[in-house]
């Protein structure tokens, strides 16, 4: 029997990967140095403040004009916009404002709450911290390697 190939769920997939990203993934760039892109925390000032990942820049998706934009993202970078998590849409207002803007965007899916439960480190005012990760979503010792 020859397996009939779906087009359509091929182009949905490919269209995803092309879009998104996730946290191990940001977290395998960051610690490679890799370079081209900048991590973009779209939550408010108060979600800011209690933690967010070391390196992003804060910039809340209501805030983002041409002019912002261009002040944050160097020419030629990929953006890659996150927000809480799943239940937070902050992420995907702001990669569709930059998307608008003619940038190269992606979305961290998994958001904040992600990185934090697989054990990424997090910074604040008092400094950069790495709490336990959760082994329901990063087993310990065990790495996603997808």
């Amino acid at each position: 029997m020859t397996k009939q190939i779906d087009e359509a769920a091929v182009a949905h997939f490919a269209g995803r990967l092309a879009y998104e990203t996730d946290p191990a993934d940001v977290a395998a760039d960051l610690g490679a140095g890799v370079t081209g892109w900048v991590l973009i925390d779209s939550r408010s000032q108060e979600s800011w403040d209690q933690g967010h990942v070391p390196g992003a820049i804060h910039l809340p998706h209501r805030e983002i004009t041409e002019r912002t934009a261009a002040d944050v993202v160097p020419d030629g970078a990929t953006v890659v916009t996150y927000c809480w998590g799943p239940g937070c849409n902050a992420a995907t207002r702001a990669a569709l404002a930059f998307a608008r803007l003619g940038y190269p965007v992606k979305e961290m899916i998994g958001g904040y709450e992600y990185w934090v439960r697989e054990g990424g480190p997090i910074e604040t005012a008092a400094g950069v911290e790495r709490r336990t990760s959760d082994p329901l979503t990063a087993p310990r010792g065990v790495a996603c390697a997808c």
